[in-house]
């Protein structure tokens, strides 16, 4: 197990919460097919997937003479795939004034997301759940499939990306062979909701927290950020972190997250 952090208030909170995102993109990156590139420098995933979230720069520690270079290199690498890809500038990447050198290689400006802390402890109560409803881990591979489906769905994915999701995650495969543990919510035995937990550098961080349209306001999305969370906190972890979309800001505030930092966000289009 990593070092825990004690609290979101214990010094090297952001740190961590970055390494933790690149710790979940960074298995797309190593999927069959896939390009991962990283280093101290650098962490860059391109899948070739024709949503931009899934081919990214994660991590940016470069310097004033070796920025210009990175960035090139990444244009090359989105020409190949003809892919659109995410630079996250977080409050660690270097060199300074990294965005407005993305802007000036051809990257565009496409808004900031807040990163968020909590201490597990005080995790407010999840709202009560609709009858039938019940969260399985993910275990085998149908269900895994189903996984896929339903977080690309929910997330709003066009039907080829979700097939290439569906792909990747069978390439990727299941916990514990990858960091990432996912968990699929159901509903009357109908696949609903979807999240993944990632426990990595310190902390533990829910991911692709996702529900079909026909089962939202009901409280699941809320239960599938909970679950993770919880059995994180049972295995010793003290703080969750996360990247909250629009959608899911006012339920991770309404569980006790806090905002701690912005991530700005820059597009590459092929």
């Amino acid at each position: 197990m990593d070092d825990i952090l004690p609290n979101y208030a214990a010094p090297g909170l952001l740190d961590a919460l970055e390494a933790n995102m690149v710790a979940f993109w960074r298995i797309y990156g190593a999927a069959p097919g896939c390009e991962l590139t990283e280093g101290p420098e650098l962490t860059r995933v391109v899948t070739g997937m024709p949503v931009a979230l899934f081919n990214g720069v994660y991590r940016a520690r470069l310097s004033n003479e070796g920025a210009a270079a990175a960035i090139e290199e990444t244009r090359q690498a989105v020409a190949r795939r003809q892919a659109p890809l995410l630079w996250w500038v977080a409050p660690g990447s270097q060199p300074a004034g990294l965005g407005d050198l993305l802007v000036a290689h051809g990257f565009a400006p496409a808004g900031s997301v807040p990163g968020m802390a909590v201490d597990l402890a005080r995790l407010a109560p999840a709202p009560p759940l609709p009858p039938g409803f019940r969260i399985e881990v993910v275990q085998d591979r149908t269900a895994l499939a189903q996984w896929s489906e339903v977080a690309g769905l929910g997330t709003g994915f066009p039907a080829p990306a979700i097939a290439r999701l569906i792909e990747l995650d069978q390439g990727i495969g299941l916990f514990p062979g990858t960091v990432v543990q996912r968990y699929l919510g159901l509903l009357d035995g109908v696949a609903v909701a979807a999240s993944a937990r990632v426990d990595h550098a310190g902390v533990t961080s829910p991911y692709a927290v996702a529900t079909l349209p026909a089962a939202r306001r009901r409280g699941i999305g809320a239960a599938m950020t909970m679950q993770p969370l919880r059995d994180a906190a049972a295995a010793g972890y003290r703080v969750g972190t996360l990247q909250a979309s629009d959608m899911g800001y006012g339920v991770y505030r309404a569980l006790g997250f806090t905002e701690v930092c912005r991530m700005d966000l820059y597009l590459l289009r092929p």
